[in-house]
This record gives C-alpha cells, structure tokens and sequence, in this order.
C-alpha cells in the first residue's frame, strides 16, 4: 500500500496532473493499493496556514491514523505546504512507514516555488537565509512573506532530514536545489520525469487547427509572449488553464486581436480562454492542436510539454530550465522572444515528422514501464513489481 499526501493549491496546475497521473501508475500499473490523504489550501484561512506553516505542520494525527488504517509501507508526499509540514513526514515514518519527499518545485528555498518574481528568475535565497523573500515581497504582502521565510527556514532541514529518499523531476531541478544550497542528502536523491499515462499511435499534427498552451496563467509561464507570437505568426491561440494573470491577459489578447494580421483562415477566434481544463478535455484539445507552445520564463519540468509530445505534437519551448531535456532544438527560442517564437510556430506548424519524433523522446522519459521502475527502485519494491498492473500496456489517445 503507498500512501499520498498532497496539499492541492489555490490554483491548481501541472502538479495535480503530475499526482494523479502517479497514483494511476503505481495502482494500475504497479499493481499496488493506492490512498491519498489531501488537503485544499483554496479552503483554507490564511491564520490557519500561517499556524501551519510557523510550526512545522498540523494535524500531524490525520498521517498516523491513514498510516495505520490504510496498511501503508510507503508514504509518497508531494506538497507539504502550509499544514502537512515535516510532522507529517515524522508521522508517517514513526507509523512505520517509507518516507518518499517529492519536490516538484523548489519550495524547501524558495517561498514562491518557482524561482522567479517580479518578472524575472531569482535565486537570492539560499539554504536558510530566505530573507531576499522577504525584501522582495514574493508573497504579496509582508506578513505573509515574513511567514514563509520564518517557516522555511525553520523546517528546511527537519524535513529534509525524514525522508528516506527525494525525487525531483529532472537534471535542471537537481541543479537548481544545489544552486539553491538545499540541505538535501545527495546520495539519495532521484531524477525521476512523471509518467504520462496514454501516448498516441502517431502524430496527427498535419490536421491541427490551432496552437495550444496548457498552462497555470501566471508570469512566469509567458503566455503574453505566445499571445504576441501567434499574433506575429497569424495562428489562432487556444490557452486552456487559469491562474491570477487571468484577465489581464485576456485584456492583452483583446489588443491583439485588433492588431494587423489576422489568423488563418479557420474560422476560429484568435485568442479563446478556456479556463482550467480536466484531462479528457486536455487530451481532446490536443488531438486539434497543430503545435503546442511552452513559452515559460522558468520551468522545472513542464508536464504540458511532455503531455503534448505524447500526442504527437510538435512543440515549441523557451530555452530555460529543464524544457532542454524534453524538447529538440530546433524547437528551442530564447525566452521573451516573440519574433523568434513566431518564426519557429511557422517553422514547425502541423509537421508530422517533428510530431512523431515528439513522440518517441516523450516515450522514452516518461512511459509507464519507465517511471515505474524507477519508482519501484525508490519505493524499494521487488524490480518485478514494475510492471505487475493491468495498465501495464498504456492506452493510445
């Protein structure tokens, strides 16, 4: 039995997706029982995660008890943030239980997570001195600032210290924690890519329609550069995702639209928001997609990308943060480059050939019979366990 703990975000992304799509693997495909303890920080006062937060977690009981009643060995945690905290890692290992930290981000450092803020990558705080954070305002107001940078620098290193291994999701992001002066135990550090659970027979990409961007709506994930870009270009935009850039980018679009150069001739809109999409629909709108665009100022792994390879989709990326190891490079621009965005949208628009070589390098990183045994490796279950499930044979899309 694995256990999951995760505390959902205010605004969910990628990391939901990237938790649903684990459990799915070691359930379906791993043949192992699966629970998740979750809480929804959307639902949750703010005096309630600053307690959370200042005193290394809540309700460290809620883990005993799942431990326990579920049978748990292993107890995978994803975000701890603000009241699962390092208790509930010392829960889950006190019941007896493995304890795997999977760090998506880089939270343990870094109050904001991404490593960017105020328009641009950061790295200012370091190890336990998170008082750029601070200075910076990352958090908005300066409460809540002071909050994350005194519960981070608090708990870095007990929580750290109850883990029995780390799994981050590529070489980038091990580099980043290193930069970042992370108290992590190297040695038992694993670079680990998400599974994704379905793959398509071939690429589809000579029929698409549109771009696509799947994404959470804040900076860092430049969605006002694919809005210039696609303007450039003469390509409508599909944006699936929400976040708290929401409505001025849907205001940027709007200027677009009135721009010079209309879109081809598909009778769709040039921008369309469709707020936050579930997997079915994601996977629906990428079998209209003609590319896939990842225009992202930082980025740790980017389950969009790897999800749109896996339908065949050609993609076009910033060349920041570990979208390198996914993406070939001539699909590659620089960051805050809509000219050059533009250009490699038109390059690589609905070819088929760059969808099915997609393909293949996302086969490669992120297939369910290679996630799981690496996973199996890190949970320290018998190598055969990899592929006991009945999903061991991923479905097409």
């Amino acid at each position: 039995m694995v256990l999951f703990l995760h505390s959902r975000y205010r605004t969910t992304g990628g990391e939901e997706r990237v938790v649903e799509n684990l459990m799915w693997l070691v359930r379906e495909h791993m043949g192992q029982p699966v629970e998740l303890l979750e809480r929804d920080s959307a639902s949750m006062g703010r005096g309630r995660a600053a307690l959370g937060l200042l005193s290394g977690g809540l309700a460290a009981g809620d883990v005993t008890a799942a431990v326990h009643n579920s049978k748990a060995t292993v107890v995978h945690a994803h975000n701890l943030q603000p009241t699962f905290g390092w208790q509930a890692l010392r829960a889950a290992r006190a019941a007896g239980a493995r304890v795997v930290l999977h760090l998506h981000q880089y939270r343990l450092v870094c109050a904001v997570g991404v490593c960017f803020t105020h328009g641009q990558p950061c790295t200012r705080c370091h190890g336990r001195n998170t008082l750029p954070g601070v200075r910076l305002g990352c958090r908005g107001s300066t409460a809540e600032a002071l909050t994350y940078a005194a519960g981070l620098a608090l708990w870095q290193r007990r929580t750290v210290a109850q883990a029995d291994a780390v799994i981050v999701p590529s070489q980038f992001a091990l580099a980043r924690l290193r930069e970042l002066g992370a108290p992590l135990p190297w040695e038992r550090v694993h670079v680990l890519a998400p599974p994704v659970p379905a793959f398509a027979e071939g690429s589809r990409a000579d029929s698409g329609r549109y771009a696509l961007l799947a994404s959470r709506l804040a900076p860092e994930k430049g969605v006002d550069v694919a809005i210039e870009a696609c303007r450039l270009a003469g390509v409508p935009l599909v944006v699936a995702g929400d976040g708290p850039d929401r409505a001025a980018l849907e205001a940027r679009a709007a200027r677009a639209t009135a721009a010079p150069r209309a879109p081809a001739a598909t009778g769709a809109p040039r921008v369309s928001f469709l707020g936050r999409v579930d997997s079915e629909r994601l996977a629906g709108l990428l079998k209209g997609a003609a590319i896939a665009l990842v225009p992202s100022r930082s980025e740790t792994f980017s389950a969009s990308a790897v999800e749109a390879m896996a339908a065949g989709v050609p993609v076009v990326a910033s060349r920041v943060g570990a979208l390198p190891e996914l993406v070939d490079d001539d699909g590659l621009v620089a960051p805050d480059d809509p000219l050059a965005l533009a250009a490699a949208i038109e390059r690589r628009w609905g070819d088929r050939k760059i969808g099915d070589a997609a393909l293949a390098r996302a086969r490669e990183l992120c297939s369910p019979a290679t996630v799981a045994a690496g996973l199996a490796s890190v949970y320290e279950l018998p190598a055969h366990v990899a592929s006991l499930g009945p999903g061991s044979g991923a479905p097409a899309m």
